[in-house]
């Protein structure tokens, strides 16, 4: 089974970015759907983005326009640029193919 590894995370001030990477142990290239969710405390794991292997990507409402998903088939990593970073983007971020096998998490924090 392919394993997922997040690195990138950190603390960050407002209006920052952070580009975080997502390493499988094996090819991604039979997962149609490589992406990236994040978890607050107190609050429920949410889709932030997402990108299937045609090409097609779809954003969390609050991160569109902010956030980059993006897959490096030759590479097996899948990567999320996050700009124009928020309070609110505090969270753990975690990587998933398919949304059944997970990595770690990276924790990302924004504050000034």
């Amino acid at each position: 089974q392919v394993q997922l590894a997040e690195s990138g995370g950190g603390l960050v001030q407002p209006g920052g970015s952070l580009r975080l990477s997502c390493a499988a142990s094996a090819s991604i290239f039979s997962f149609n759907t490589m992406g990236w969710y994040r978890q607050a405390p107190g609050k429920e794991r949410e889709l932030v983005a997402s990108t299937t292997i045609t090409g097609y990507t779809n954003y969390a409402v609050s991160v569109k326009g902010r956030f980059t998903i993006s897959r490096d088939i030759t590479a097996n990593t899948v990567y999320l640029q996050m700009n124009n970073l928020k309070p609110d983007d505090t969270a753990v971020y975690y990587c998933s193919a398919e949304g059944r096998t997970w990595g770690q998490g990276t924790q990302v924090t924004v504050s000034s």
